[in-house]
Formats: structure tokens, sequence, C-alpha cells
């Protein structure tokens, strides 16, 4: 992906469009070596790298920092930044500033917004202002205690008909793309259906448009992980077994041999 007219390209020709949620430079730097079409630079680093308990204590600051760092790593890739709690939901004009700062101080290509109908006015504010945004349905996570937690999003058929109408509406507002997130696969193939721009689905079956995990949690760095993660390595286990065994040899005089010292 370079730009935004690449998703709607993609999905157009039925192209799946791949995205990894990452924070630093050297996972960054992987994803663009492995193809990966587009990173998230996510607010979910506040449970994956800060240790907090949801996303909501991520700033401002946090994310600028963190973007920076994957921009780096993945300089030919596109970068999208999610916009933290309350740096978007106060006032328009805040918004349009903290947006603003985040493309300017790192270089990256778009923001991501959760929300629907109550955020309209600002995805247009942003995106007159050249700003790309991404949209992001379903399980909102700086909502979860509105939700009642991390629960799977459009059970009932009123949840639905409010995703559904979110969905077009932020399409009309003119968001290149939407995450959807823990739904079930019929909604999600509806709504992906339904819109001319790409559903990356996170928790949402198969039939979206495209698909994001987190960098950490395919690669298996928790002991647990949520029923829509595939773990394609244990990640945890490898890192660990290498620490035991340098703890070991440098106990017992291993290492540092010969090979790795200077004569």
């Amino acid at each position: 992906m370079k730009n935004v007219k690449d998703f709607i390209k993609a999905k157009k020709e039925n192209k799946k469009i791949t995205m990894i949620s990452t924070y630093d430079y050297w996972s960054a730097l992987i994803c663009e070596e492995a193809g990966i079409d587009c990173i998230l630079v996510g607010d979910s680093l506040g449970m994956v790298i800060q240790g907090q308990d949801t996303t909501l204590p991520v700033s401002l600051d946090d994310m600028i920092y963190h973007s920076k760092a994957v921009r780096r790593g993945a300089k030919n890739t596109f970068i999208v930044v999610d916009m933290p709690f309350l740096s978007y939901q106060i006032n328009e004009e805040d918004a349009l500033k903290n947006a603003g700062r985040i493309m300017k101080e790192t270089g990256v290509n778009a923001v991501k917004l959760e929300g629907g109908e109550e955020i309209l006015k600002t995805v247009e504010k942003l995106i007159n202002a050249g700003i790309p945004v991404m949209g992001h349905l379903g399980l909102t996570p700086q909502s979860v205690h509105a939700l009642g937690g991390y629960k799977v999003q459009g059970k009932s058929r009123d949840e639905q008909e409010r995703i559904k109408k979110n969905a077009k509406l932020l399409q009309e507002a003119g968001v290149f793309s939407i995450v959807l997130e823990a739904v079930p696969q019929n909604l999600a193939k509806e709504i992906t259906d339904m819109l001319d721009i790409p559903v990356i689905g996170i928790g949402a079956g198969k039939e979206t448009d495209g698909q994001v995990l987190v960098f950490h949690d395919l690669l298996g760095f928790f002991d647990k992980s949520p029923k829509f993660v595939k773990r394609y390595l244990e990640g945890k286990k490898l890192f660990k077994d290498a620490l035991i065994q340098f703890s070991k040899e440098v106990k017992e005089g291993i290492f540092p041999d010969e090979e790795h010292t200077y004569l």
C-alpha cells in the first residue's frame, strides 16, 4: 500500500489486505521485509508495551513517540496511527490540531478514529484538512467501560443495524477504510459487501477485505490469546529459552568463548 487509493484498488481487484499492529523500529522493519501491506501503530501499545489494563491511559505523546520509531523501521510501508482517548472526542479543533501533530511529527500516512455517528463532523474536518482517516467499529476499546468489557458486538438486531448505519455514515464522511472488530462473521460479510471501501477485520471472520492482528499476539509473546488470534509462533518460549541458555553459559564460564572475544 502506497496511498489511500491503493486500498480502494485492492478491494476492487479482490486482493486481501494485510495489516499488523506494532509499535517499534525492529518489529516494523520485520513487517516491511515480510511484505505486510499496512502497519497500524495502535493505542493497544498501552497494554502490550506499557502493561496497562486498557488503552485509555495512552497519551498523544506516546503515540507520536512510537510512530516515529515505526516509521524509521518501515520507510516504505503505509502506516496508520490510532488517535488516543480524548485526543479527538473533546472538540473538532483539538482533534485537527492533534491529528496534525501526528502527521507532521511522524511522517505517517493516516490516522484512525473509533466511533460512528458521534464523530462524523470530526472525521470530515480532518479529511477536509487533507488528513486521511480510517474508521473503527464494533468493539471499540476506548469505550470498553461503556461496552461492559471486551465483548463481541453486534449480537442483537439493534446492534447490527447501528453498526451497519455507522459504517455507511463513515464511508459517506470520506474514510478510506474501516476496521471492524469482534463482530459475528455474517454481520462483517454484510458490511463488507455493502461498502465500496475496504473493511479490515479483527475477530470478524474471513469475509472481510483484509485482516489485522497485533504483532506480539500472532508471534505468541503472551500466555493467553483472544479467540480470534492464530499463534504462528510460540515467541515467548523461544525468547525465554534463549535467555535461560545465556544465563547458564555465563554462570558456567562457557560464554564468552574465543569466537566471541577480541584477541
